[in-house]
């Protein structure tokens, strides 16, 4: 089920075994797992983007304040 969840600071994902790229701020919809999250998201152009994180992460995005769940 996706929710939809707001970027509120850096967020970042690695493109396979490269740099850590941000997620930019703003509205992100995300599909949690038992072991991971995918979060998906349109860039300023238009085009979309999307990765999955650890729920590790996720929860650490989410008690930081970075990324913001929407109830």
């Amino acid at each position: 089920m996706n929710q939809h969840a707001v970027i509120r600071g850096e967020v970042t994902f690695r493109a396979g075994d490269g740099v850590l790229m941000p997620i930019p701020p703003g509205p992100v919809e995300i599909e949690v797992a038992d072991d991971s999250v995918t979060i998906g998201w349109t860039e300023d152009e238009g085009s979309l983007g999307s990765t999955a994180i650890t729920r590790d992460e996720y929860e650490r995005y989410v008690k930081e304040g970075k990324l913001r769940p929407e109830q």
